[in-house]
């Protein structure tokens, strides 16, 4: 299981979509030690380090996983996910050394990254994060980038993608801001540009080019095993800590006093934490039927809690846009079986892939 703690509400920037909610609260080192040991049990587990910016609490991340090392050697591993604004090689260094694991959130192009990653005053970040970007992924090229994409500038979808390949990233996350107003027209654009990028990420798999294109490749690997469902297994995959101490399901329910399922101090409410578990994996009724049921994002609790309030009612955008992309990521799938594309059927087919692929970019950077 993995514990994100949420180490402060602040942030250094007013990204237009956040769902986060803005405060002074900082976690203390005591509420997260004690987070971890009365929540994460058995030989191992994840801590992710999450804000607001998680990066104004250096010194308590480094606080953290200097207690855990001493204390429990190896048995965790280490994430951050931050906008990026205050790596340095300093810090850059401390992560390798510590195994900490950095994502770091940017949106492609200046078009449509300085529309809604601003600084308080409404500045633009593109510029100020670029070397930042490539000073990361020169050290860390399987860092994760993490893209959200905005019905504003969906015209720059693809473009970025290819940006964003072109600095070095090799795992791109792209996720849409399913609270953003996607209205027929941005959805037929949103249509093109993934047809533009199924035309770029069939080129990348024919030409072995490594990247990882989450809205395609995750949607691939259930066309290839159905079993692989998206299923968010809310409240037992990950737990968010709050600055307070108070424990939830998932990090968009941080600061939700009906959704607390726990505390720092106590540990887990395990009555209540299957009462939400058990309430979001009720089957959808409007999903009765549907043919993607079991493949689609309809369980993800913190997506429909976030546009419709309620943990058992799916948006409408959902059902929308997974109609659109199912059939691109299955053709694009089909396409590259029927080739026996190898880098394909490596990362689809063989669970030594990962490994395999590292080993292989060691021998051969």
């Amino acid at each position: 299981m993995h514990l994100t703690l949420h180490l402060t509400n602040r942030c250094n920037l007013a990204c237009g979509y956040c769902y986060a909610r803005p405060g002074p609260d900082d976690m203390t080192f005591e509420t997260a030690t004690r987070a971890i040991d009365n929540c994460l049990e058995g030989p191992g587990g994840g801590i992710i380090f999450f804000g607001g910016e998680p990066l104004l609490r250096k010194d308590l991340i480094s606080d953290i996983i200097g207690w855990c090392e001493d204390r429990h050697p190896n048995r965790f591993h280490y994430k951050v996910t931050t906008n990026g604004m205050l790596l340095d090689e300093s810090f850059l260094g401390d992560a390798e050394r510590w195994g900490l694991h950095i994502a770091l959130s940017h949106d492609g192009l200046p078009e449509s990254h300085d529309r809604f990653r601003t600084r308080p005053n409404g500045e633009g970040t593109h510029v100020e994060l670029q070397p930042r970007l490539r000073q990361l992924l020169q050290r860390r090229p399987y860092s994760p980038v993490m893209m959200t994409v905005n019905p504003e500038t969906v015209e720059y979808y693809a473009a970025s993608a290819v940006w964003l390949q072109a600095q070095g990233a090799r795992y791109l996350i792209a996720s849409l801001n399913h609270a953003g107003n996607w209205d027929d027209d941005a959805l037929r654009r949103l249509k093109r540009q993934y047809q533009k990028l199924e035309a770029w990420h069939w080129e990348n798999y024919h030409s072995e080019r490594k990247i990882y294109f989450s809205p395609f490749d995750k949607r691939i690997a259930t066309h290839v095993f159905r079993e692989r469902g998206t299923s968010c297994r809310l409240g037992r995959r990950q737990i968010s800590v709050g600055p307070d101490g108070r424990l939830y399901p998932c990090v968009q329910f941080v600061g939700r006093d009906e959704y607390v399922i726990g505390t720092a101090d106590k540990g887990i409410d395990e009555p209540r934490r299957e009462t939400i578990y058990a309430l979001n994996e009720q089957d959808k009724p409007q999903c009765g039927g549907c043919a993607l049921t079991g493949r689609c994002h309809n369980k993800c609790g913190c997506l429909n809690l976030q546009t419709t309030g309620s943990l058992t009612q799916v948006p409408a955008l959902l059902c929308e846009h997974e109609r659109m992309i199912f059939p691109v990521a299955d053709r694009l799938a089909a396409r590259l079986f029927k080739e026996r594309s190898p880098l394909f059927l490596q990362r689809h087919y063989n669970p030594a892939f990962p490994v395999l692929s590292f080993l292989e970019d060691i021998a051969t950077g």
